[in-house]
């Protein structure tokens, strides 16, 4: 097995690298991850469930290698089939669902050569900020096991930080990539809409509201598993085209000089936790040391529109696709099945008219297209990624039942994420900083559409700036 210092000196290309120049075997890696998934995943409760055998036995039949051959990764329990795998979408209403066929984006992760391990626990429905399903039990930051490690891809976050493994799949409705990022340390990039697939089970993931990729440790991987990942799908809405030339090789080139505008504040001027309003005024710092024009600047658009007609939105589609379910799995929705905001929400899903939801799709186009002005003028956007330090775990529970009062604590949290899902704009969280007790504090930067290349050479230059590789959690796993 790979010691656990060569383990955590490498990113997932690190890893790939060894494989392929025969230094270690693709098996002695996948055990090395199991092994470390088992002595750590009782401390933070990230893995809901683990598919071992299945993994080594295709490592056995072998296959073609590709770029990441022999490379462990963990799929989230959401929106992402993994043919034979159960998919519960943190719900124990979904326990024991299984599909017979890959998504897309699964499919192009299998064929690059990584090896899927098992699922990353998320919020039942992916609800929420916080990953604290009933179905699993609450996933625990690795730096302090008290607090959020975010959601809805707060397993995936957990796995990373704690050192499982280097990368994992995450999924982005409202922040859910951006959000566990910043509470675990990590890099965590929304692509810019339709860059990677979302079929063939979605035609275009919530009039392109929702988003797939990873939360890595290093730029560099979140730019290399994107190139194996973006790309359009048969019968896509949509797609974004990405470069000629692979996003890995693109980040070894500085950006070209960009006009950043940067805003350490709420977008209605309200303030953030100091430490997080001082981590943007850093990064402006660094921006104008690398040479780049900065200056402090806010987009001029309705916040409060805009966020309530995305999540009318949001919630309208998903009564629907609820009856769906319940008719896949022959029985309807009980009390028990799903958990008090879940029914909550349900019910406000069943209370939309169609004209209310059509009239939500208007006013998103409005202040989508008044947000997305900003960037005429500005090549990037670096706001907070949260208003805060990780909080404490319960704070977003799930027993609400006042789906406006869950909905305040949310983007009270987490308000700076969600407007760039219903631009489609690509956006990145990165660990520029931590709080005087440790936790670390995340930084969003948004691009123009279609402009990710810039974004990670931007997130690249920051990274050699202020080096994050080197910090990790303190954690005493169980002996093996």
């Amino acid at each position: 097995m790979i010691s656990q210092t060569d383990w955590e000196s490498r990113d997932a290309v690190g890893l790939a690298a060894l494989v392929a120049g025969g230094e270690v075997s693709a098996r002695e890696v996948v055990e090395t991850a199991i092994a470390r998934i088992e002595a750590l995943n009782p401390l933070v409760n990230a893995v809901i469930h683990t598919c071992y055998e299945e993994a080594l036995a295709g490592l056995d039949a072998g296959t073609e290698p590709g770029p990441f051959h022999g490379v462990p990764y963990l799929i989230k329990d959401l929106h992402a089939p993994v043919k034979g795998v159960p998919l519960t979408n943190g719900s124990r209403f979904f326990q024991g669902m299984v599909f017979d066929f890959d998504s897309n984006l699964v499919a192009r992760l299998r064929r690059a050569g990584f090896v899927f391990l098992g699922r990353t626990n998320s919020p039942e429905l992916g609800l929420s900020a916080s990953t604290e399903p009933r179905a699993y039990g609450p996933t625990r930051n690795p730096w302090n096991r008290e607090r959020i490690a975010g959601g809805s891809s707060g397993g995936a976050g957990a796995a990373v930080a704690s050192g499982m493994l280097p990368a994992a799949h995450a999924t982005d409705s409202a922040g859910s990539i951006r959000i566990p990022a910043s509470a675990n340390g990590l890099v965590g990039l929304k692509p810019t809409r339709g860059l990677n697939p979302y079929g063939p089970h979605r035609g275009d993931g919530n009039h392109g509201i929702s988003h797939e990729h990873a939360v890595t440790r290093t730029v560099r991987d979140c730019a290399a598993i994107l190139d194996v990942t973006s790309g359009p799908d048969t019968g896509a809405p949509f797609f974004s085209p990405r470069p000629q030339r692979p996003f890995a090789d693109l980040i070894g080139e500085a950006p070209r000089r960009l006009r950043a505008g940067f805003l350490d504040s709420h977008f209605d001027g309200t303030p953030v936790d100091p430490e997080c309003a001082a981590a943007v005024r850093d990064t402006a710092a660094l921006l104008a040391e690398a040479g780049h024009v900065v200056e402090e600047a806010k987009p001029e658009f309705d916040y409060a529109a805009l966020i309530d007609a995305m999540m009318l939105v949001l919630m309208g589609g998903l009564a629907p696709l609820a009856d769906m379910w319940a008719k896949q799995r022959g029985r309807p929705i009980e009390a028990d099945d799903l958990e008090p905001q879940s029914h909550a929400v349900l019910d406000r899903s069943r209370a939309t008219t169609l004209a209310a939801y059509v009239g939500a799709m208007a006013v998103m186009n409005r202040e989508v297209r008044r947000l997305a002005a900003f960037f005429d003028s500005h090549d990037i956007l670096v706001t907070p990624t949260l208003t805060t330090p990780p909080p404490r775990l319960g704070v977003l529970s799930t027993e609400e039942t006042d789906v406006d009062v869950f909905l305040g604590r949310l983007f009270g949290v987490a308000p700076f994420a969600g407007p760039f899902n219903a631009t489609g704009q690509p956006a990145i969280s990165l660990p520029l900083a931590w709080s005087t007790d440790g936790l670390p504090i995340g930084v969003q930067v948004v691009g123009r559409y279609g402009e990710d290349a810039t974004l990670l050479q931007l997130a690249a230059q920051l990274e050699a700036l202020r080096p994050w590789f080197d910090r990790r959690p303190s954690l005493n796993p169980a002996p093996a």
